[in-house]
């Protein structure tokens, strides 16, 4: 009995350090899948590693390419149900990135995301090349926005006679009933920008610009925009 009882003992520990080994070596490809993070968009040209230290090339977020980053499964998220893999890009250069995909617990969203994105057409015919975020988390519960904060700056690529947007448009990221909404304002305070992005990926984009000058009012129209009272509109609609 006694040599019974060893041999169970030692099945077990095989068992425990099997298990073990497979937390400590589950390769990051495998874990990104696991987590449902395709649920946000989220896909990737390779990646590589461990899921406590990888790394992902060319992250995409939907159409937004995020770039080369170095990932990792954040331990201290998952007693409290949630799955949050911390990426960086910490080059000293324009184009460094860092924060959280995070999902779990009925919860999807990133955290703590500070850095810039180029956007290229992804809000075509809207002509915002890229954004710039400065701590910003936001996350869906169920099919409603949960929470979001932080700053978001958006860099307009066109210029059109007597419209000054080098400095972009600025403003806090917010929940609108079940949108994450960014209320974008120029410095001028003429020049807005409200962009609203569903669970589903789905995303409203209004640009507004209010202005008496008829040969600005004959620029925007020539890019698509509309006259609505005192105002100059460009909507875009799409999913991301």
């Amino acid at each position: 009995m006694r040599g019974l009882s060893l041999s169970r003992r030692t099945r077990m520990a095989l068992i425990l350090l099997f298990a073990l080994g497979f937390i400590l070596f589950l390769p990051m490809r495998i874990a990104l899948g696991m987590a449902g993070l395709e649920r946000l968009g989220v896909a990737a040209r390779e990646v590589q590693g461990t899921v406590w230290s990888g790394g992902i090339d060319q992250l995409m977020l939907g159409t937004t390419s995020l770039g080369s980053v170095h990932a990792g499964l954040s331990p201290w998220s998952l007693p409290v149900g949630r799955a949050r893999f911390d990426i960086w890009r910490r080059n000293g250069a324009a184009d460094d990135l860092s924060g959280a995909l995070t999902i779990g617990l009925g919860r999807i969203g990133i955290d703590d995301v500070t850095g810039a994105v180029p956007l290229g057409r992804t809000f075509a015919p809207l002509p915002a090349s890229s954004v710039a975020m400065e701590d910003v988390s936001a996350y869906f519960s169920g099919d409603r926005c949960g929470h979001a904060e932080g700053l978001v700056r958006a860099q307009m690529a066109g210029q059109f006679p007597g419209l000054n947007l080098s400095q972009g448009l600025s403003g806090a990221a917010i929940c609108d009933g079940e949108a994450l909404l960014l209320p974008l304002v120029s410095q001028s305070g003429l020049e807005k920008i409200n962009l609203r992005i569903w669970r589903s990926g789905r995303y409203v984009a209004e640009m507004r610009v209010e202005t008496a000058d008829a040969t600005l009012g004959e620029a925007l129209a020539k890019a698509g925009f509309v006259v609505a009272g005192a105002a100059h509109v460009l909507k875009v609609e799409g999913t991301l």
